[in-house]
């Protein structure tokens, strides 16, 4: 296959149909979709049972015991055919032109010789089923755009041999593992480059288990990624705390934060911002 495409999936059958239908009907046909079951206990198994009957572009895998969604994708990627390799999480849906716009734009930068670690598009933020808005990511994310945000998103698209030659995603974090194994891949790879259409479908919708509501897992999520990649670098370090506290997690910077971002350095526009933001949260 020229495309894989990998599906983490966890007691969530309801919304995965949505999900599985919108890759199936994609107008670029030449994939193979694996979705990787975490050890469901609804009727995703019976359903994905049914998928593969009636179309033979669909793995189903099954983790016996819950590995999380890092460690479900990574099996997904590992067991992948396709040159390309792109995600979809259970909760989101692609738009029908997805795949074959982003083999297209790939294939244009090949033959003009841009350099390209992955592609990323705008979204298509929704909630309660409500569309609320348009992204509008910017057009190429190096290391340091990266240091001051998750500029990309959450789904890239790239040859697969870039997702195992970075090391896929790192099952050891609490969160924050799209944002870190973007941060692999720019680094070993160069620049993510942005195919500028809305061709994700990214739910917002709040959720129980949704990871911007766990304060904890953020907050320790920020502390691994600051000490494996940017141990040496305070001012990224200080860049990236802020991002803890940016309005889509809603975390509240405590005095405590305060101290320990004067003591990586003197930035006073850094701390205007964390001010502002413990003022608005």
């Amino acid at each position: 296959m020229t495309i894989s495409v990998y599906i983490p999936t966890h007691n969530r059958v309801d919304l995965l149909a949505s999900a599985v239908k919108s890759v199936l009907g994609q107008q670029f046909t030449d994939l193979e979709l694996i979705v990787v079951d975490d050890a469901s206990t609804d009727g995703t198994a019976s359903f994905l049972e049914s998928i593969t009957r009636d179309d033979k572009r669909v793995r189903a895998l099954r983790n016996d015991s819950p590995r999380g969604a890092p460690g479900a994708r990574n099996r997904a990627i590992l067991e992948a055919t396709g040159e390309f390799i792109t995600g979809l999480d259970d909760d989101d849906t692609f738009e029908p032109q997805r795949l074959g716009a982003l083999h297209d734009c790939w294939a244009a930068y090949a033959r003009h010789d841009v350099l390209v670690s992955c592609l990323y598009t705008q979204d298509v933020i929704l909630s309660g089923g409500r569309e609320l808005f348009v992204t509008k990511k910017q057009g190429t994310v190096e290391l340091a755009d990266l240091v001051e945000a998750n500029h990309i998103g959450n789904q890239v698209f790239a040859p697969t041999t870039i997702f195992r030659e970075a090391g896929l995603f790192n099952e050891k974090l609490p969160a924050w593992q799209d944002f870190e194994f973007f941060i692999r891949i720019v680094k070993q790879f160069g620049p993510a480059r942005l195919l500028d259409m809305p061709l994700y479908r990214f739910d917002v919708t709040p959720s129980r288990n949704r990871i911007s509501t766990k304060q904890d897992k953020v907050r320790t999520a920020y502390e691994l990624v600051s000490n494996l990649h940017f141990q040496d670098n305070a001012k990224a370090r200080q860049q990236l705390m802020l991002q803890v506290f940016s309005s889509f997690y809603g975390i509240r910077p405590t005095p405590k934060d305060f101290v320990r971002f004067a003591a990586l350095g003197f930035w006073p526009r850094g701390w205007a911002t964390l001010s502002k933001r413990m003022i608005w949260s």
